[in-house]
């Protein structure tokens, strides 16, 4: 599954989690922090739909 930015953008997915934010490969959504804010434009996780 994939999580888009609707600010920006950016993509989060699952199966490749996102390394340059310490997030592990296979995380899902779910188990991100909500403290979790965008690389790109710092936007929280609220601010994210499905791809």
């Amino acid at each position: 599954m994939q999580y888009i930015c609707d600010v920006c953008g950016w993509i989060y997915d699952e199966e490749k989690g996102s390394p340059e934010c310490g997030i592990e490969p296979g995380t899902k959504w779910e188990d991100i922090p909500e403290d979790f804010l965008c690389p790109l434009c710092m936007v929280g996780k609220e601010q994210f739909s499905e791809a």
